[in-house]
């Protein structure tokens, strides 16, 4: 079962490109889509018809807003937009305040550290799979 579409959101251009190539060479999703704005991605997820992307890789340190002001944003949209989205802080921060804050965020389903790999991927793939399950 592949996931219909995998969201990036990082402000760095080298990290989206690098991780949007190892998910397209996973084979694991249908669409992969980068954006380097967490203020651009909201502005995408509003323009969705359908369910969230399945899973949304989200940095925390980004200018303009952080991935934490992103899902208090996010946390307005509708359940059912929201219901089947997996959402993974993928960051470069070992600052234990953010690993605290991000373990009690109810949206963030794993904390993961940069760089991503094909093992941290198929973890994430493989942990939305279990949650569409259940």
């Amino acid at each position: 079962m592949k996931a219909k579409e995998i969201l990036l959101i990082d402000d760095n251009n080298i990290d989206n490109y690098i991780n949007k190539y190892i998910i397209e060479k996973m084979d694991i999703s249908e669409k992969t889509t980068a954006i380097t704005s967490p203020v651009e991605a909201l502005t995408y997820l509003r323009t969705l018809e359908t369910a969230f992307p399945d899973i949304i890789f989200l940095d925390i340190k980004m200018p303009e807003m952080d991935g934490f002001g992103f899902l208090e944003a996010y946390n307005k949209f509708s359940d059912e937009q929201k219901n089947n989205c997996t959402i993974v802080m993928l960051t470069s921060s070992h600052n234990i305040n953010d690993i605290e804050r991000a373990s009690h965020n109810q949206y963030i389903k794993k904390y993961m550290n940069k760089p991503l790999n094909q093992t941290k991927t198929h973890e994430a793939y493989e942990l939305w799979k279990f949650i569409k399950k259940s």
